[in-house]
């Protein structure tokens, strides 16, 4: 009887980190998938914060691309620890930017930890791999 409830238990706290990587995971797709939106189309607060930042205009939109197929793949189960390597590589660049450009550099570095949580929390192969228990 006691091995039932333990394991109940261990299922049920297993189930709240699940919903909580799909929110984070959901979340940061939403704000990615957006962000390469208003790139691919041209959108003007997007090319203009982009120019502000040093980026050549015409290059705006292959930027968007990158970041939608990053994203996209980060999406999809199967390959979403490449969408994620993909996804660090972009914010990384993000990160650079914005110490070049004498901005603050947090929101994309937390950005980059968010897409790592909330993989960790959805993905068991993932905790498999890295875990933080003994």
């Amino acid at each position: 009887m006691e091995a039932t409830f333990a394991n109940q238990t261990v299922k049920s706290q297993s189930n709240k980190g699940l919903l909580a990587g799909k929110i984070i995971s959901a979340l940061c797709i939403l704000f990615l998938l957006f962000d390469a939106i208003m790139k691919i189309i041209k959108e003007s607060h997007s090319i203009e914060g982009s120019a502000q930042l040093g980026w050549p205009v015409d290059q705006v939109q292959s930027i968007g691309i990158v970041l939608l197929i990053a994203t996209i793949l980060y999406i999809i189960p199967r390959t979403a620890i490449l969408g994620a390597i993909l996804l660090t590589g972009y914010l990384g660049g993000a990160i650079a930017i914005m110490v070049r450009a004498g901005q603050p550099l947090y929101f994309a570095l937390t950005f980059g930890v968010l897409v790592w949580a909330g993989l960790y929390l959805r993905d068991e192969k993932l905790r498999k791999l890295i875990p933080f228990e003994k």
